[in-house]
This record gives structure tokens, sequence and C-alpha cells, in this order.
């Protein structure tokens, strides 16, 4: 008889039963295809990579390239295979997308201690359990997860670009709350007439990244979705009286009130990232770098996520899991992958072994592995699980996240140098977690 069930056997389900497994723990993985596909999968293997085929860079002083040297550290059976079934991309790690799920199912349907049974899960199963029904979690389980989780289940992802803090340009920009309310704990970019119709021309104009026939359906019933250039369409002023109202606002600079104003709200603690509020966008990636850029204070900025406008069935994780992955009021279940609120395929295929480690140390009676906030994962799962976060928007692998370093990083190498600085210091940390036992 199985110890664990695993639900999914997408990246994080794979990664879960297999850190399971290699632990000596029977598991039982549950994947309802080839029986029943989702809007967005056609494959009938595991791991299916249903947008692009790259899972970003491999240098390791890069943020998605540190993330998979620690996933590689820990056990990880995604990124061997990958690597396996390389195609070339530059510094990225691109995948022959059939090859790497056929490679993934091969190594998860011969393991010895992992049954894999191709049924429909409609209830949340009994004993331990790992949830990992990525972003399209069926009807039918969504309403036990709901009702477990007090209906902390979202299901439309309609959020905002988050840009680090230290490239914001505070020559134009400025802290403020609206009318002297409280502390100054918004930064405000302020525009001029002739600003504010440049952009709007821009933002009008730019294009738009295509959606699912299943998803245009979800914004059109969802108004509260819109994005921000489909509500600047319908008038000049639309967003200047919305998201941008200047209102309650001076700027010091100028002495006067901005005629239109981008106000960006703390994403976390330290004040390293910010959100650029009511931006929500449907807008091309490429697209968002180039219109927002025309901000003030934001020409520099650098975006660690863009905006994203589709259906994303998330947990409001901040209220409900630890750094275990596990439920704080139910520690026999786990969730992991994009349910809990990281973004991407890796960033879901780590959060996949932390809870399937996780899970074989609570059976064999081990303490947990908490991973420090100096390295990617530790610091990627810290932040979705932070108690203090609100309204979380997923996240996926950034330097941003990171706790600052101390020192200046200066030269036309700086910022490679600084990142390099990053990695060292996460992978130290991990090491010294994982001889420690």
């Amino acid at each position: 008889m199985s110890a664990v069930t695993v639900v999914g056997a997408g990246m994080a389900g794979c990664e879960a039963a297999w850190a399971l497994a290699q632990a000596g723990i029977p598991v039982t993985l549950c994947e309802m295809k080839p029986k029943r596909f989702s809007p967005a999968h056609h494959s009938p293997d595991f791991a299916e990579l249903v947008c692009s085929n790259s899972l970003k860079a491999s240098r390791i002083d890069s943020a998605a390239g540190l993330l998979k040297e620690e996933m590689r550290r820990l056990g990880s059976l995604l990124v061997p295979c990958a690597e396996a079934c390389a195609v070339e991309a530059g510094g990225a790690l691109a995948v022959d997308r059939d090859a790497f799920s056929a490679a993934v199912t091969e190594k998860i349907r011969s393991h010895p201690l992992i049954e894999v049974v191709n049924e429909e899960v409609t209830a949340i199963p009994a004993g331990e359990v790992i949830i990992a029904t990525g972003p399209l979690t069926s009807d039918a389980l969504h309403d036990p997860i709901a009702a477990l989780t007090g209906k902390s289940l979202y299901f439309y992802d309609a959020a905002a670009p988050i840009v680090t803090g230290e490239s914001i340009s505070m020559e134009r920009a400025f802290y403020a709350s609206r009318y002297g309310k409280g502390t100054a704990d918004y930064i405000n970019c302020p525009m001029t007439k002739e600003e504010y119709l440049a952009f709007y021309e821009a933002l009008i104009h730019a294009e738009s990244a295509p959606l699912h026939d299943f998803e245009q359906e979800a914004l059109r019933v969802y108004e509260g979705c819109m994005p921000v250039e489909v509500l600047a369409k319908r008038g000049e002023d639309a967003i200047r009286y919305g998201m941008m109202k200047p209102v309650g606002l001076t700027d010091p600079h100028t002495g006067l009130r901005p005629y239109a104003v981008l106000q960006l709200r703390r994403e976390n603690r330290e004040g390293t990232l910010w959100n650029l509020v009511g931006f929500q966008t449907n807008l091309k990636w490429g697209e968002q770098k180039r219109v927002f850029s025309m901000i003030p204070g934001l020409e520099n900025a650098e975006f660690v996520r863009y905006g994203v406008m589709h259906r994303n069935s998330f947990l409001d994780s901040p209220k409900l899991l630890d750094m275990t992955y596990a439920l704080r009021s139910e520690p026999r279940i786990r969730f992991a992958g994009q349910m809990t609120g990281v973004e991407g395929y890796m960033e879901s295929a780590g959060s996949g072994i932390l809870a399937g480690l996780n899970a074989a140390r609570k059976i064999r009676g081990e303490a947990p592995l908490i991973l420090p906030r100096e390295t990617m994962l530790g610091a990627l799962t810290a932040y979705i699980t932070d108690p203090y976060q609100e309204n979380l928007q997923p996240m996926g692998a950034n330097m941003g996240i990171l706790p600052m370093l101390h020192g200046k990083f200066r030269g036309k190498d700086g910022k490679q140098r600084k990142y390099q600085a990053y990695a060292d210091r996460a992978l130290a940390a991990l090491d010294a977690v994982l001889q420690n036992g």
C-alpha cells in the first residue's frame, strides 16, 4: 500500500513522486490523462509543456539557472531529463517537448515504488497527499479544495507587472499616500499631460497576447480582470480617472498636482519588489517593457514579472501553506506547482521537490527541510507562504526576492558580478543545509 498519493503528473507532481520514491517511500501517482484532458493539454505523457519549450537561462548567475542548479542538488528528475533532450537555444535550456515528456514518463513509470493510476480524482484522498493539479484544476476537484481551504482558490490570474525597487528612478518618482493619509507607502510616478497622452497612444495601440477560447470566455464574464489597455480604449481619460487618477497627490519636485500618476505598491516587506497598481494586462511581454518604460521613473525599470491575464487557479498560500507546502490547518495535505502561487515550469517543479522531500521526512520522523532565504527556491517558497503577504500574485524566480547583498557592484560588469555573488551565496547556503542533513 502506498504511503503517499500524488495527484497530477505535471512538472510538480512528477518531481514530488520522484523525490518520495527516491527516498524509499511508495507512491501512488494519479493522473486523469489520457482518459480526460484539460483545455490546454493534448499529450498523454507526463510533464507536458503546454506553452514555450524553453526552461529559461542556464547560467548559474541568472535566477533561472540558479534555480535549476539548486534543484539538481536536491535530486531533481526533470533537470537531467531536460538536459538530455536539449535543443539549440543560445544561453537558454530549451527542449524537444515530446522527447522531454516521454523521458520523464518513462522514468516515472519504470520506478518500482511509483504506481500510476490513470483516473480523475474528484475528492481529496485519505492519508498523506500532495495535490499538484496545476493552473487548470478540474471542476470536480475544485469544489473539495475550495471547501478545504475556505474557498481561497481563485480561477483567474489577472496580475500586474512587478519591478525591482533599485531600478526605479526617484529623480521623477516620489513616496506618498493620497491626501497624506498614514505613511508614505506608495512610490508615485507623475506624468504631465504630454507624457500621459504619448503613453496613452502607445498603450491603446500595443499588441496583445492571444488567449485560448476558454480564457476569452472567462474574461468576458469577469469585469474585475479588465486589462489596463482594454479600459484605456474606452476613452482618453478612462484610466486617468481610474488607476492613474492624480487626486490627493502633490509632486514634491514641482509643487503641483500631476496630470496622471502611476502608483507602485510594495510587493515584499524588504521593498526590493514593487507592483504597478491596477496594471493587470494582456499585452505581449516585449510590449509591456516598451510601453510601461515610457512612464517617468520606470525608464530603466527591471521587470521581474510581466503582467498576465489568463485562467489560473491558485491558492491564497500566505494564509494557507507553511514552508514545507503543507496546509497549516491539515498538514497531511500538501500542495505543489502553480496552484501554490509559483509561476514557471521549473518553479513549479522545484515546489514539487520540496513537497515530496518534506512528505518523506515526515513519514520517516525527520525534521522538515526548510531552505534558507538566500537560496532561490527558499526565497520563492518564503515569498508565497509569507503570512504578511497581501494580495498574492504568482511569482517566478528572480534575483529581487533574495535578501539584498551588502556592498556596491560598480562598472560595466557590476550586475553580472552581483548576480554571481547571489548565486555563490545561495549554493553555499544550500550545501550547508544538505551537509547537515
